[in-house]
């Protein structure tokens, strides 16, 4: 059976931006595999995500999921962004930038004060207003999720950060 082509699809629609919902999931999951198998994030299972479903915002394009995006939150001042990606066939097309700005904007109603993200694309995140940091300026993600991470003594991920207002 043939898949649509969404490329197309995303020229002549406007994107859903979206909390998450539970049929997403596998969507999302295999998204974040292409990704996780590419060694550019960390993979997460199913049942992760089903508890961690309302952290995500997903774009909806002919009702495939095109992209997706979470924020975690790690103290009153603190939150991520995590866990951004962008099916191939929409890279380049402003999905990315939709999602943090979305992610930005939960941030900011919930009142934190700071975002940031590990990322190999810090280019990408300084476009938004982001500030390459210390990693040890993070405390709070790096002793509470990246001690966990086998990357943990060799992270070449960069950190970002972006000032709420």
């Amino acid at each position: 059976m043939p898949q649509p082509d969404l490329t197309r699809a995303v020229a002549s629609v406007t994107p859903i931006i979206r909390p998450a919902a539970i049929h997403d999931v596998p969507e999302i999951h295999h998204l974040l595999e292409i990704y996780a198998a590419q060694g550019n994030l960390l993979p997460r299972t199913m049942n992760e995500l089903y508890r961690h479903l309302r952290d995500f915002f997903v774009i909806e394009i002919n009702g495939h999921v095109a992209a997706c995006a979470a924020l975690e939150i790690f103290t009153e001042s603190l939150g991520e962004v995590r866990s951004l990606v962008v099916a191939d066939e929409f890279k380049g097309k402003g999905l990315g930038r939709l999602l943090v700005e979305r992610v930005a904007e939960e941030a900011r109603t919930i009142e934190l004060k700071r975002l940031m993200a590990l990322t190999y694309v810090a280019p990408f995140f300084h476009k938004l207003g982001f500030k390459t940091v210390a990693k040890d300026t993070l405390p709070e993600k790096v002793w509470g999720i990246c001690v966990k991470c086998y990357k943990f003594n060799n992270c070449d991920e960069t950190a970002v950060l972006l000032e709420l207002r």
